[in-house]
């Protein structure tokens, strides 16, 4: 029988990858005020920060984020065959399947994350900019879009979450 690994073991294991690869949760955070702070007036960074670990707990999520980062360590030590070797090494423009694994993420909170998500990818504010970065030799090709896809999801999340308190404010 297959053991499958449980959902601790891997939001434990995408955290972890997250961090080896120099993305803290302060870094979506600050995605996520970004795009958010002028539709919430006294949007904070611990309300941030509260999303983006809530986004961080499903397991569609936690899935992406190992493939993509797992995908991006095999490309930055040339294990990967070509053509997809140097695809994924120029982060070739014509891809889209690191923008594919990312919409998986952006999906968990409907359709304003694609709103969200396209927005943040042109901007490339804060962490996405240092990602893009290509001149340390790191590839990020799929990381950047998950970190960006994490600040997204979190965005319609805090977005549904003012919705319903709307609704339960006019309903009571």
């Amino acid at each position: 029988m297959v053991k499958y690994t449980s959902k601790t073991e891997l939001e434990v294991r995408a955290r972890q990858l997250l961090k080896e690869r120099g993305v803290q949760i302060d870094d979506i955070a600050e995605l996520v005020y970004y795009l958010q702070s002028k539709y919430h007036k006294d949007l904070t960074m611990d309300t941030c920060r509260y999303n983006v670990n809530r986004v961080l707990t499903k397991r569609e999520v936690q899935n992406a984020v190992i493939t993509g980062i797992e995908l991006d360590m095999l490309a930055e030590k040339k294990l990967l065959s070509e053509p997809l070797q140097e695809t994924i090494q120029i982060d070739e423009g014509l891809y889209g399947i690191d923008e594919v694994i990312a919409l998986s993420i952006v999906n968990v909170y409907g359709s304003i994350g694609f709103t969200n998500f396209g927005y943040i990818d042109k901007q490339k504010p804060g962490i996405l900019e240092k990602l893009n970065d290509k001149s340390s030799g790191e590839i990020h090709t799929f990381l950047d879009d998950i970190v960006g896809a994490i600040a997204a999801a979190a965005s319609s999340r805090l977005a549904h979450g003012d919705a319903e308190n709307e609704h339960e404010e006019l309903d009571g």
